[in-house]
């Protein structure tokens, strides 16, 4: 059998707990309070777990009254936020003050969806309509704008589980041959984080996005050729991450000049800032360990070695006033 070695900054082993990977991301996800653009994205084919180590296992209770980090089987998201305000908390004593802003988006068929409006799903989770409301992507000094989507306020960790609740009823999913309850979108997190010190004068303004990818599938393995609307989601899932690909390529050829394609799809178009230098990026890559899935396994692994190859700058600490 060939063999195929490649190398990561950690790899975790099935036994590894939730609580093993949050503790290896946790700096990362603290920087966003510290004025750094944050991005931590999940990769990987469907079924592999992403969205299991983002928010948590199926049973995971997310509400007002919930202390999900309580679960064992608590994903990174809701320990990120629990910390995050802890944290702000603590650094009170320190002359800081922080405000907590969130949005949930979902990319559709290469279309934005915001999961926090009113009127913004019509139909099922298993292929519904969508309304004819179109979100513009904007950039302006290192920050990324969605038109016309909910930003809401946030003053606690269970206003934000709420708000995680709200959203994942409203995702986009459905049951092929390889998963189940496969995710049929891209899920983008973002939470912006102002923050002022009456001691020092000092200011921050920063967003942690947490981004749980659609799976890759083949079209065959899937089933999704024998159904129209699922044949579409794949065709448009699998276009969106070789889109991801072709821009991982061209930031690691950068230095001769080339053209980084961003907006060959919505995905990366929404991640530019993530992706071009402007942030702290980490990837994970979650794989399966079945022998059937070999062929997937070995294509995942190519590209997050790709991505862990390459040099995207160094990220710089994003003021209110700028």
């Amino acid at each position: 059998m060939k063999t195929h070695a490649f190398r990561f900054d950690r790899v975790f082993q099935p036994s590894a707990t939730q609580s093993d990977v949050f503790e290896e991301v946790a700096h990362l996800t603290q920087s966003v309070l510290d004025g750094y653009n944050t991005c931590i994205f999940a990769y990987g084919q469907t079924g592999s777990g992403k969205t299991h180590s983002l928010e948590g296992s199926a049973n995971l209770h997310l509400g007002a009254a919930a202390v999900p980090t309580q679960d064992p089987e608590a994903g990174l998201i809701p320990r990120a936020v629990q910390m995050l305000w802890s944290t702000a908390e603590h650094l009170r004593a320190k002359g800081w003050r922080y405000e907590f802003e969130g949005q949930m988006l979902e990319i559709y068929n290469d279309e934005i969806n915001d999961l926090l409006g009113k009127h913004e799903l019509s139909g099922s989770s298993s292929g519904g309509s969508r309304n004819e409301m179109k979100h513009e992507i904007k950039h302006e000094k290192m920050r990324t704008f969605v038109s016309d989507t909910i930003v809401v306020p946030l003053e606690s960790p269970s206003q934000v589980f709420s708000l995680l609740a709200k959203a994942k009823s409203r995702r986009q999913t459905a049951a092929t041959l390889m998963n189940e309850r496969s995710s049929r979108s891209h899920c983008v997190f973002i939470l912006r984080v102002k923050g002022a010190n009456a001691l020092t004068g000092e200011s921050c303004d920063a967003t942690l996005s947490l981004v749980d990818l659609a799976g890759s599938e083949r079209v065959n393995a899937s089933g999704s050729d024998k159904d129209p609307v699922r044949f579409t989601e794949t065709k448009s899932i699998n276009k969106s991450l070789s889109s991801l690909n072709d821009v991982i390529t061209a930031l690691g050829n950068a230095k001769t000049g080339g053209h980084v394609p961003y907006r060959n799809s919505t995905l990366t178009w929404l991640l530019k800032n993530s992706l071009g230098g402007n942030s702290k990026t980490l990837m994970l890559l979650a794989i399966s360990p079945m022998a059937e899935h070999l062929n997937e396994t070995i294509n995942s692994l190519r590209f997050a070695s790709k991505v862990n190859s390459t040099v995207i700058g160094t990220a710089r600490r994003v003021r209110a006033s700028e």
